[in-house]
């Protein structure tokens, strides 16, 4: 029989062509990484919908009624949504790019002596902000703000096929998750080392993110955007589908959300001495921030995630940098992954990697 040595080489030498297999097989997948996570985040959020028809269809049926919905919900909308974002966030960076901004704003500062009383309080601390300064600061503003949603608006119509292919990827894949989707996960959790609790926590908490950022953020992102879109249009902001797409996508960061927005055009419009409209601006954003931050969102969010605000929004930040857009998801789910293993490293493994621990284990 095979001695302790042999049986520890072969080990060895399996584990090696077994991560080699897995390395190539993650190079093979590398490219569609994106679409399977989202595929596998969509799938999360309409599981119920599909365990809701699997009741009166089988699953093969009520898996392609589910796609249908996704794609009705999903795909119509984004299309329309490209079409008009693609376009005014361009023209926002024409504006910023061509100083029609700034040329806006300046005679507004002029007039109000705005900067005049901000320098007598800066003068101070020795600082002084010129008019050529802040109008440079709103026109780079403009133009990266615009920028940045034209190029990826245009990163869709640009490549239609692509969108199209990726897109019916997409649905390919939530196809096959929503019915073989809890065997592919009891394959994952045979699969792994670590304990079957600790797998169904970590599964627990991607489902339980997943689910706050699209239905808790999401569509709370959504109300403020149509809102906020609908009050610029009423007041006669150019753009106004674009500020509420801006709006939408800042619902999402805890720390600023569509105050970035609101503020300044409640600013903008005390400094064209509509006051009413002003006020009317601050407390119409005070009434739908708070009311959604404090009153909606925990109630569609519940207690299931539970993340420090400054990291929600950090994470966010370097998730749209990271992965553009869709780093709205990508990011708190990165950081979900690692305080669930630090969680479980706390709970499970501290003790074994105690100083204090090894120590009483080796007298």
């Amino acid at each position: 029989m095979p001695d302790r040595t042999s049986h520890n080489n072969i080990l060895w030498f399996f584990l090696a062509l077994f991560l080699l297999s897995a390395f190539f097989l993650g190079r093979l997948f590398w490219p569609f990484m994106s679409v399977i996570v989202l595929a596998a985040v969509v799938t999360g959020i309409f599981k119920p919908v599909y365990n809701f028809l699997n009741r009166k269809f089988n699953s093969i049926l009520a898996s392609l009624l589910t796609c249908a919905l996704i794609f009705f919900i999903l795909f119509i909308p984004t299309v329309f949504f490209v079409g008009i974002l693609s376009k005014e966030a361009y023209a926002l960076y024409l504006m910023g790019k061509g100083g029609v901004i700034s040329d806006q704003i300046k005679p507004l500062l002029e007039s109000s002596r705005v900067l005049e009383r901000v320098n007598l309080v800066l003068s101070s601390l020795n600082m002084e902000i010129t008019g050529e300064e802040l109008n440079k600061a709103v026109s780079e503003l403009g133009k990266f703000v615009g920028l940045f949603l034209f190029q990826q608006a245009s990163s869709i119509a640009s490549n239609v096929l692509n969108f199209f292919l990726y897109f019916f990827f997409m649905l390919l894949i939530i196809y096959y998750l929503l019915f073989d989707g809890d065997k592919l996960v009891a394959f994952i959790i045979d699969l792994s080392p670590l304990p079957k609790e600790q797998d169904e926590k970590l599964i627990q908490k991607f489902k339980d993110m997943a689910g706050a950022v699209l239905i808790g953020n999401g569509f709370c992102g959504l109300i403020q955007g149509v809102a906020g879109g609908i009050v610029f249009f009423l007041f006669g902001f150019n753009s106004p589908f674009l500020w509420g797409v801006i709006m939408a996508l800042l619902a999402f960061l805890p720390i600023i959300g569509i105050g970035v927005v609101f503020i300044p055009a409640a600013l903008y419009l005390f400094l064209k001495m509509r006051i009413a409209s002003g006020i009317f601006f601050v407390v119409f954003y005070i009434i739908l921030s708070g009311g959604i931050e404090y009153l909606l969102k925990p109630k569609l969010v519940g207690k299931r995630v539970k993340m420090h605000t400054l990291l929600v929004f950090l994470s966010i930040i370097g998730g749209l940098k990271m992965f553009g857009i869709l780093g709205i998801i990508y990011g708190p789910l990165v950081a979900t992954a690692f305080l669930t293993l630090t969680d479980i490293y706390y709970t499970s493994y501290q003790q074994l990697v105690d100083p204090v621990s090894i120590k009483n284990c080796k007298d």
